[in-house]
């Protein structure tokens, strides 16, 4: 794929979020530095800021990955963030009392802002990072994971549900500005929230097709960004499998369908979970499983580049539900350095239990623990 960084017209700046990644390292986008951890703070949020650690935990504990052929994030900075974000607002993100807002845990505010920004926005700018390189990855090699990354509530000004860094937007900007050949780009977001913030910044932007699928009665419900969504699908609370994964299939069709693009966005919140405190859906384990299922294998029948980031969720378990998800994909042949045959396959026994138990109904559920 051609790139449009030297073509002599000075508009794409340098950077190191789209350098060249040796073929003997997975499209899966990682750092350690994900993770948020300090003092206790990121407890008083619901959100388990240590989930993206433990779900390359999993995956080397089934021997998928290793720290030598996954990606290394980069932290993304102020110049890449500024492709998007204004300049106001990221002097705004040196008040901690703004940050504590964003991000839903009213202590920052009352740390000096040094802190907040090593401790709390460093982590998210590293994520950031990644998604732009996992985007990239992508158009090269057909899929990239970032373990981190789907900040939908964050547009180029302003912040909230705490997604201070508007990952998707910026991601699909660089590719827009640096890489030849593409020009259309489709968002899928599957969060249990409406993904208004990449709403908000795509509102007139024809190039970009978004289709959301959200419980209608949460936040953020953003009546303005909603102009923006082409294909919308509102779910009332305790949707359960069997409604949700047909809607799915039948829009994700229908949205590639109507717009072939040339990179996916893959926006995999596991918010729908049941039981989960914020997303109000009822979707069990094995569906979360067969959705990201479905949406890999719409974009590999049409050839189409797919990212998916991991955004959302709230429980303790949702580490080892997007795990076994990768490793189902894995194990389908969807990704991976080459499609697995016999029983070679990686995949967790209890996966396998679990998709032998709900392939006769994919309507199962569990209950939440």
């Amino acid at each position: 794929m051609a790139h449009k960084e030297d073509d002599g017209k000075g508009s794409a700046h340098r950077t190191e979020l789209h350098a060249s990644i040796p073929r003997t390292r997975l499209p899966i986008v990682y750092h350690p530095d994900y993770n948020i951890t300090f003092m206790g703070l990121e407890k008083l949020h619901p959100f388990d800021a240590g989930k993206w650690g433990k779900v390359i935990r999993f995956l080397k504990e089934e021997q998928f990955v290793t720290d030598g052929n996954i990606v290394e994030a980069r932290e993304a900075t102020e110049e890449d963030l500024l492709v998007v974000h204004t300049k106001r607002y990221l002097n705004r993100l040196k008040w901690s009392l703004v940050v504590a807002t964003i991000t839903e845990i009213p202590p920052l505010m009352c740390l000096p802002n040094f802190l907040v920004q090593r401790k709390v926005l460093r982590p998210l700018r590293t994520q950031t990072g990644g998604t732009i390189m996992a985007a990239k990855l992508a158009v090269d090699r057909g899929w990239a994971v970032n373990i981190g990354g789907g900040f939908h509530h964050c547009s180029s000004d302003r912040g909230g549900g705490f997604c201070a860094y508007a990952d998707i937007t910026l991601a699909i900007k660089f590719l827009f500005e640096r890489v030849e050949g593409i020009s259309r780009a489709t968002i899928i977001d599957l969060d249990a929230h409406q993904g208004n913030g990449h709403e908000r910044d795509f509102l007139d932007d024809g190039r970009v097709y978004i289709m959301d699928v959200y419980n209608r009665n949460i936040y953020p419900g953003d009546g303005y960004a909603k102009r923006a969504i082409k294909r919308k699908v509102e779910l009332d609370w305790g949707t359960e499998d069997l409604e949700y994964l047909q809607k799915v299939e039948l829009h994700t069709e229908g949205a590639l369908n109507e717009v072939r693009p040339d990179i996916l966005v893959y926006n995999a919140g596991t918010d729908i979970l049941d039981g989960d405190p914020l997303g109000g859906l009822s979707i069990s384990p094995q569906g979360i499983v067969k959705r990201d299922e479905i949406l890999f294998r719409a974009a590999r029948r049409r050839g189409i580049p797919i990212l998916m980031v991991t955004s959302g969720g709230y429980q303790k378990r949702t580490a080892r539900i997007i795990a076994d998800s990768i490793l189902n994909l894995h194990r389908q042949g969807l990704i991976g350095a080459e499609a697995l045959e016999g029983e070679g396959s990686s995949l967790s026994s209890s996966l396998v239990t679990s998709l032998m138990r709900s392939s006769g109904s994919v309507g199962s559920t569990f209950t939440a623990v």
